[in-house]
């Protein structure tokens, strides 16, 4: 290798380069100012000797001073090359002076200044890397200064320097006031409370203020207020009192909180006392159950922890009686206040509504034994509850006050009570009300009978404004003579103490003042009634439905016809007849049984029997369709009674008619059953056959089975096989449903591939839907044709008919009936229900009766 000799840098001795860095050089010499091209000579000396690496790079900076590429890159290298190094190695000094020299042209690059402050960190340079960091801000602009700050705190928070850190922190502050609570956690790690409570004193009342940690004003008012009733030796720069008490007025939904922590500051400071002071201060302040609790639980283990210190101080120091005296004041005062809970809860719900009168009755409760408190809590109770405001009843306290003074034999005191009772301006008329029932209630216990009286004619005299019952613009006073609470204790006691004109007088005023009901009008009617005055109790039902809609009055008739026909009976039938038609006429259907039923009572006892009938048919269409198979039951066994079994068949021809599938089927059975009774075998057959066309064998087996038993007793092969032709075609008549249908017309019309097979061609190109429904037409007219007619006229024989003369009737009653003779294919075909039986004549049938209802 040929080496040639170089001129010496800086005074050191010459360097001798290869012959691989020739072309290098000579491309520097052409283009000394290029960067390029000492980064190309860079990069190819990488992996050789530092000190070579290191002279190219103090050449390319002696021409090239001011490059950041450079310098950056120089730098590197440097401390990479002492990377591992112990940090007094003379070499760290010099990569120091290399930093030195480049910030000359750098100083305003911050990547050459962390750089530089992360290489004094490092080295363990406390006091060095602070300057550098103060000149690193001082250098740099402002805008920059984020950069820089992050690096200089994690250095000053490493160091074991409060102090350093604290006045690096408040300059920092300076800059971006927003991290205060940075500052403060940091303070509180350090101890240095009293600064942090100052510092998060001036965050609380910053309005602008937003924490990057998401707390809101009051949790940094609550950590605030926790440091400094916990830290109350540390914390002297602030009023602490002053500031909690501040934050009552601020925060007054977590009033037991700020209450807790600042009785809690006394306590740290050792003033028991004044903790006390506030514990009951707040106790007695505060409108929520959760702040009482908070308080309270709070009071009560301090007085706890109170006892247990005295206790335990006793034990260690011995006992006097002054530590006695002591001790057993605490457990005293302990006791107590476990014993006030109850009545500081109560105090607690009428601070937060004074004018809840359940809690007020609950404070009456809590000083039972103590009359003199029971009667200053009625008294602030019915001076503060409002009555329009009022929770609840607010005459019971009135009335609950009263009584009290009845109970200690105080009747003066109690009806003075009630007498400001009356002149009280309730929110319901029906409260006033309540309050003269109640004072008359008290006269009467006491046998005072005039007076009460005398009280409640007070209560519904007609005042001299007269005023609606729910005109709410007037006062009570004014409404009060229409509440029928009122009047119908004063009814009950004319009727007791007064006279018979007095009772009558007042039944009469409640008629004319339009507030009586149907109760009222039936004790008026009941009143008349037990004075003998009939007539006169009568005219009290008639004004009774004359002011009564249905369905109000059904009570008034039905006792008014009752009474009518207990008095009279049959003597005055028209009258009770017109009574009868005048209460039917508009009655609903839900009410209309037991008039109907009371109405052919009355015709059965003491009118005629067709009457009676007439009734119950008219019943039978007027009653709801639930009752109308009650009432068909009813009017066919009275028409059984009267006029004998026979009667009743045009009955069960209608209620056959009229009724629902379910209830025709049973009075097709009873129907069928009575005619087999009377031997009438042929009618109770046609029965059977009618019934059949809504029985669906599927659902309804009991019926058929019913008919196979009867064919059994009473037919021949020849009926026996046409019941169960009849049931085949039924069976077939309810299969040709919708769904049965288009199954069936599926697999008619769709092969296996899903083409149509059975249509036309022209209608090869109809959709799907018109082609099903196509189909279904056509099967539903095939079904048509061989479906019965539905619900024919049944057609009564002849029990004595000849056979051929039945045969001709009943292919009258069928057209369509096949003769079963020639049908030799249903002879072959028969099912294991179709038995046979011998030829045999319809024995004659004895009359056997009528089934119960």
């Amino acid at each position: 290798t040929v080496k040639d000799k170089m001129p010496s840098l800086n005074g050191k001795p010459d360097v001798i380069f290869e012959d691989d860095d020739l072309p290098y050089e000579e491309e520097i010499i052409r283009n000394p100012y290029s960067v390029k091209c000492w980064m190309r000579y860079i990069e190819f000396k990488q992996n050789g000797q530092k000190s070579i690496l290191n002279m190219i790079y103090e050449r390319a900076l002696k021409e090239l001073p001011g490059s950041y590429k450079l310098w950056y890159n120089y730098l590197r290298e440097r401390r990479k090359q002492v990377k591992g190094k112990c940090i007094t190695d003379p070499s760290y000094e010099e990569i120091n002076n290399c930093h030195e020299r480049a910030l000359v042209f750098m100083h305003k690059m911050p990547r050459i200044w962390l750089d530089y402050c992360q290489f004094l960190v490092s080295q363990s340079k406390i006091t060095r890397s602070r300057q550098t960091f103060d000149r690193a801000l001082r250098a740099l602009p402002v805008t920059q200064h984020p950069r820089i700050w992050p690096l200089y705190l994690r250095f000053v928070r490493s160091l074991s320097l409060p102090e350093t850190a604290i006045r690096v922190y408040r300059r920092y502050l300076k800059l971006c006031p927003e991290n205060a609570e940075e500052y403060i956690d940091y303070l509180r790690s350090v101890g240095r409370l009293d600064e942090a409570a100052l510092r998060l004193a001036a965050v609380v009342n910053d309005e602008s203020f937003v924490s990057k940690e998401g707390k809101s004003n009051y949790q940094l008012w609550h950590e605030l207020c926790d440091l400094i009733s916990q830290n109350p030796d540390k914390v002297t720069s602030l009023n602490v009192g002053a500031i909690i008490r501040g934050g009552l007025t601020r925060f007054t939904d977590q009033l037991g909180k700020l209450w807790c922590s600042l009785a809690d500051y006394y306590i740290r400071s050792g003033h028991f006392e004044k903790a006390r002071d506030v514990y009951e201060e707040a106790i007695l302040t505060v409108v929520t159950v959760r702040d009482f609790t908070q308080v309270f639980d709070s009071y009560a283990q301090f007085e706890e922890n109170m006892i247990a210190a005295k206790m335990e101080t006793t034990a260690e120091m011995g006992q006097d009686e002054e530590d006695d005296i002591d001790l057993e004041l605490r457990l005293a005062r302990f006791e107590q206040l476990i014993a006030r809970r109850p009545l500081l809860l109560n105090s607690v719900l009428l601070r937060q509504n004074p004018h809840n009168v359940h809690e007020w009755h609950k404070r009456v409760k809590l000083y039972d034994g103590n009359p003199r408190q029971i009667i200053n809590t009625y008294t602030e109770a019915v001076q503060t509850v409002d009555p329009i405001k009022a929770t609840g009843k607010p005459h019971s306290l009135w009335v609950s006050f009263a009584k009290f003074y009845e109970e200690n034999e105080q009747l003066d005191d109690a009806r003075t009570i009630f007498e400001k009772a009356t002149k009280v301006n309730y929110k319901q008329v029906d409260d006033l009300a309540v309050v003269w029932c109640e004072y008359g209630e008290m006269e009467l216990r006491h046998e005072n009978y005039e007076q009460a009286l005398r009280i409640l004619r007070k209560a519904t005299a007609i005042p001299s404004k007269k005023a609606e019952y729910f005109d709410a613009s007037e006062p009570v006073q004014n409404r009060v003579y229409k509440s029928l609470k009122v009047w119908s204790m004063l009814a009950d006691l004319e009727e007791s103490l007064g006279t018979f004109q007095s009772t009558k007088a007042v039944y009469d005023r409640i008629i004319d003042l339009r507030i009586a009901t149907p109760q009222i009008i039936i004790n008026y009617a009941m009143f008349l009634e037990e004075h003998n005055y009939f007539e006169e109790s009568f005219k009290a039902y008639e004004r009774g439905i004359a002011l009564f809609r249905w369905p109000n009055v059904y009570d008034i008739w039905n006792t008014y016809l009752t009474k009518f026909i207990d008095r009279y009976g049959g003597k005055k039938l028209e009258r009770a007849r017109d009574l009868f038609e005048q209460a039917l006429d508009g009655c609903p259907a839900k009410f209309a049984k037991t008039i109907y039923l009371l109405y052919a009572k009355l015709e059965e006892n003491y009118g005629l029997a067709r009457h009676a009938m007439a009734v119950y048919e008219r019943a039978t269409e007027a009653v709801e369709v639930e009752e109308r198979h009650h009432m068909f039951n009813i009017y066919i066994k009275r028409a059984a009674e009267i006029y004998g079994v026979t009667y009743t068949r045009e009955i069960y021809q209608k209620a056959i008619e009229v009724l629902p599938d379910e209830h025709a089927r049973d009075m097709c059975l009873r129907f069928s059953d009575m005619e087999s009774k009377l031997g009438e075998i042929d009618r109770a057959r046609a029965i059977y056959s009618y019934c059949s066309q809504i029985c669906d064998p599927r659902v309804t087996a009991n019926f058929w089975q019913t008919w196979k038993e009867f064919e059994i007793r009473h037919g021949n092969e020849d009926t026996i096989r046409e019941m169960l032709r009849i049931k085949r075609s039924i069976q077939a008549t309810y299969n040709t449903q919708v769904n049965f249908m288009s199954s069936q017309m599926l697999k008619a019309t769709t092969s296996s591939t899903g083409t149509v097979s059975d249509l036309a061609p022209g209608q090869m190109g109809m959709d799907d839907m018109k082609m099903l429904e196509q189909k279904a037409q056509q099967l539903a007219a095939e079904a048509e044709k061989d479906k019965p007619k539905p619900k024919e006229k049944i057609l009564f024989v002849r029990s004595d008919t000849s056979r051929s003369e039945l045969a001709e009737l009943s292919k009258q009653a069928n057209p369509d009936e096949i003769d079963i003779d020639d049908d030799e294919e249903d002879d072959n075909d028969q099912g294991p229900e179709e038995v046979q039986l011998e030829q045999k004549s319809v024995p004659t049938a004895v009359f056997g009766g009528l089934k119960d209802d």
